[in-house]
Protein backbone atom coordinates (compact mmCIF):
# COMPACT_ATOMS: atom_id res chain seq x y z
CA UNK A 1 0.00 0.00 0.00
CA UNK A 2 1.29 3.35 -0.54
CA UNK A 3 0.83 6.30 1.64
CA UNK A 4 1.17 10.15 0.73
CA UNK A 5 2.00 13.08 2.74
CA UNK A 6 1.81 16.80 1.42
CA UNK A 7 3.91 19.34 3.13
CA UNK A 8 5.04 23.05 2.27
CA UNK A 9 1.52 24.43 2.20
CA UNK A 10 1.00 27.50 3.79
CA UNK A 11 -0.19 31.23 3.53
CA UNK A 12 1.68 33.60 1.57
CA UNK A 13 1.03 37.44 -0.19
CA UNK A 14 0.64 37.28 -4.07
CA UNK A 15 3.80 37.33 -6.04
CA UNK A 16 5.53 34.92 -3.48
CA UNK A 17 7.01 31.28 -4.00
CA UNK A 18 6.27 28.20 -1.75
CA UNK A 19 7.44 24.24 -2.62
CA UNK A 20 5.60 21.27 -1.82
CA UNK A 21 6.41 18.59 -1.11
CA UNK A 22 4.91 14.81 -1.62
CA UNK A 23 6.39 12.01 0.52
CA UNK A 24 5.52 8.47 -0.66
CA UNK A 25 5.88 5.28 1.59
CA UNK A 26 5.35 2.07 1.18
CA UNK A 27 6.45 1.50 -2.55
CA UNK A 28 5.18 3.30 -5.29
CA UNK A 29 6.68 1.20 -7.97
CA UNK A 30 5.08 -0.08 -10.46
CA UNK A 31 4.37 3.73 -11.16
CA UNK A 32 3.71 5.78 -14.40
CA UNK A 33 3.52 9.32 -12.78
CA UNK A 34 2.76 11.45 -10.12
CA UNK A 35 0.68 14.53 -10.42
CA UNK A 36 -0.81 17.36 -8.33
CA UNK A 37 -4.00 18.99 -7.80
CA UNK A 38 -5.56 21.27 -6.48
CA UNK A 39 -9.41 21.83 -4.98
CA UNK A 40 -10.96 25.87 -4.30
CA UNK A 41 -13.73 25.77 -1.94
CA UNK A 42 -17.14 25.18 -3.60
CA UNK A 43 -15.17 23.75 -7.12
CA UNK A 44 -13.98 20.56 -8.05
CA UNK A 45 -10.51 19.63 -8.06
CA UNK A 46 -8.61 20.57 -11.02
CA UNK A 47 -5.46 19.26 -12.20
CA UNK A 48 -1.99 20.98 -11.72
CA UNK A 49 0.84 19.12 -13.10
CA UNK A 50 2.38 15.91 -13.33
CA UNK A 51 5.56 13.80 -13.93
CA UNK A 52 6.41 10.82 -15.32
CA UNK A 53 8.63 8.17 -12.76
CA UNK A 54 10.89 6.90 -14.96
CA UNK A 55 11.65 9.68 -17.85
CA UNK A 56 10.61 12.74 -15.78
CA UNK A 57 8.35 14.12 -18.53
CA UNK A 58 6.08 16.73 -17.92
CA UNK A 59 2.71 18.27 -18.48
CA UNK A 60 1.40 21.44 -17.02
CA UNK A 61 -2.37 23.01 -17.04
CA UNK A 62 -2.02 26.37 -18.53
CA UNK A 63 -3.18 28.01 -15.53
CA UNK A 64 0.17 27.64 -13.94
CA UNK A 65 2.56 27.14 -17.17
CA UNK A 66 5.89 29.21 -16.45
CA UNK A 67 4.94 29.84 -13.02
CA UNK A 68 5.00 26.33 -11.31
CA UNK A 69 7.76 23.54 -12.00
CA UNK A 70 7.04 19.88 -10.63
CA UNK A 71 10.19 17.62 -10.43
CA UNK A 72 10.68 14.26 -8.33
CA UNK A 73 13.47 12.46 -5.97
CA UNK A 74 13.04 8.73 -7.36
CA UNK A 75 15.86 7.70 -4.81
CA UNK A 76 13.52 9.67 -1.85
CA UNK A 77 9.84 8.40 -3.76
CA UNK A 78 9.86 12.09 -3.59
CA UNK A 79 7.89 14.41 -5.59
CA UNK A 80 8.09 18.50 -5.65
CA UNK A 81 6.07 21.77 -6.92
CA UNK A 82 7.76 24.72 -6.76
CA UNK A 83 5.33 27.78 -7.01
CA UNK A 84 6.57 31.19 -8.04
CA UNK A 85 4.35 34.43 -8.43
CA UNK A 86 1.52 33.23 -7.06
CA UNK A 87 -1.59 34.62 -7.21
CA UNK A 88 -4.68 34.85 -4.89
CA UNK A 89 -6.66 32.07 -7.23
CA UNK A 90 -3.70 29.74 -6.61
CA UNK A 91 -5.47 29.47 -2.86
CA UNK A 92 -6.70 25.86 -2.49
CA UNK A 93 -6.05 22.70 -1.10
CA UNK A 94 -3.35 21.21 -3.03
CA UNK A 95 -3.22 16.92 -3.42
CA UNK A 96 -0.36 14.74 -4.88
CA UNK A 97 -1.16 11.23 -6.46
CA UNK A 98 0.05 8.21 -8.03
CA UNK A 99 -0.73 6.73 -11.58
CA UNK A 100 -0.32 3.50 -11.68
CA UNK A 101 -0.43 3.06 -15.39
CA UNK A 102 -0.19 5.20 -18.44
CA UNK A 103 -3.19 6.75 -19.02
CA UNK A 104 -3.68 9.47 -22.13
CA UNK A 105 -6.29 11.85 -19.74
CA UNK A 106 -3.85 12.69 -17.28
CA UNK A 107 -5.95 15.75 -16.16
CA UNK A 108 -8.91 13.27 -14.98
CA UNK A 109 -8.65 12.05 -11.27
CA UNK A 110 -10.30 8.66 -12.10
CA UNK A 111 -6.64 8.32 -13.74
CA UNK A 112 -5.12 8.03 -10.51
CA UNK A 113 -5.14 5.51 -7.95
CA UNK A 114 -3.35 7.14 -4.76
CA UNK A 115 -4.07 10.46 -3.14
CA UNK A 116 -2.52 12.27 -0.32
CA UNK A 117 -4.47 14.38 2.46
CA UNK A 118 -3.44 17.79 0.70
CA UNK A 119 -1.78 20.63 2.26
CA UNK A 120 -3.62 23.94 2.45
CA UNK A 121 -2.37 27.08 0.35
CA UNK A 122 -3.24 30.72 0.59
CA UNK A 123 -2.45 33.26 -1.27
CA UNK A 124 -3.47 36.91 -0.23
CA UNK A 125 -3.70 39.87 -2.31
Amino acid sequence: QVRLVESGGGLVQAGASLRLSCAASGSILPAYAMGWFRQAPGKEREFVAVITWSGGSTVYADSVKGRFTISRENAKNTVYLQMNSLKPEDTAVYYCAVQRVHSIAVVSTESYNYWGQGTQVTVSS
